[in-house]
C-alpha cells in the first residue's frame, strides 16, 4: 500500500503550508517591495566622516544590490566584503548601488574596518541594523542566534525585489553570479540557463 504521506497531493499541501508559514513571518520574496528603512551606516574610516544615515531614498530610481552577512570579526564574511569591493566598479558600470548590511552596530563595523587590512578601503556603506528590525521584516534572521543569513537582494529602480539568494552561514557567495543575474534582469528580456552578458537572449533570438 502506498504511503499517503508521500503522495503528490500531500506533498503539495505540505509545501503550501510551509510557504504560508514563511510568508506569515514576513519573508520578503521576489516581486515584493523592499521594506522601508532608515539606518546608520559606516561610509568611511576618516575622522568625522565615519557615519551617515541611509534610507530607501538612497536607492530610489536606481538598481541596487543589498547583501547581508551574519557577523563582523568572523572568517568568511571579510572574504565576501572584499570580493564585492573588488567588483565595485562593475556595479557602478551597471548604474547599480551597492549596500552591505549586518545586525552589528555601526561602532563594531567601524572597528572591524579599521582593524582588517582588506576592509579599510571599502567603497560601499556598511548598514548597521542594530535593532534587527530590517532583517526581521525581511525574514532572514536565524532562529537560534538571530543573526542574518548570507542573503543577497537585487532591487530594481521601482524598489521591487527582482532576485534574492540565501546562503547557509558556512558558505560564501559568488559575486560573479550576482553580476550575471543583474545583467540578465537589466536586459528586461528572457535569458536562458547560464546566460552571460554578450550572448543572445531568447527574446532577441525569437525576433530574428
Amino acid at each position: 500500500m502506498a504511503n499517503p504521506y508521500l503522495t503528490p497531493s500531500f506533498l503539495m499541501v505540505k509545501f503550501a503550508c510551509k510557504i504560508k508559514f514563511v510568508m506569515a513571518e514576513g519573508f520578503v520574496m521576489v516581486g515584493n517591495r523592499f521594506p522601508q528603512f532608515s539606518k546608520r551606516a559606516v561610509v568611511s574610516i576618516e575622522n568625522g566622516k565615519e557615519f551617515k544615515e541611509l534610507s530607501n531614498n538612497n536607492m530610489q530610481g536606481r538598481w541596487a544590490v543589498v547583501f547581508w552577512w551574519p557577523n563582523d570579526f568572523t572568517a568568511i564574511c571579510p572574504t565576501e566584503l572584499a570580493a564585492f569591493n573588488r567588483s565595485f566598479d562593475h556595479f557602478t558600470e551597471r548604474e547599480t548601488m551597492l549596500f552591505g548590511a549586518s545586525t552589528d552596530s555601526e561602532f563594531v563595523h567601524l572597528a572591524w574596518r579599521k582593524s582588517h587590512k582588506d576592509l579599510s578601503d571599502l567603497r560601499f556603506p556598511m548598514i548597521a541594523d542594530t535593532s534587527k528590525s530590517l532583517a526581521e521584516e525581511l525574514g532572514i534572521l536565524t532562529a537560534d542566534e538571530r543573526v542574518a543569513y548570507r542573503t543577497t537582494y537585487i532591487v530594481d529602480p521601482e524598489g521591487i525585489v527582482r532576485w534574492l539568494c540565501i546562503n547557509d552561514l558556512s558558505v560564501g557567495r559568488n559575486v560573479d553570479e550576482v553580476l550575471r543575474v543583474l545583467d540578465a534582469l537589466q536586459t528586461e528580456e528572457q535569458c536562458p540557463c547560464n546566460w552571460v552578458k554578450g550572448q543572445d537572449t531568447l527574446t532577441s533570438t525569437e525576433s530574428k
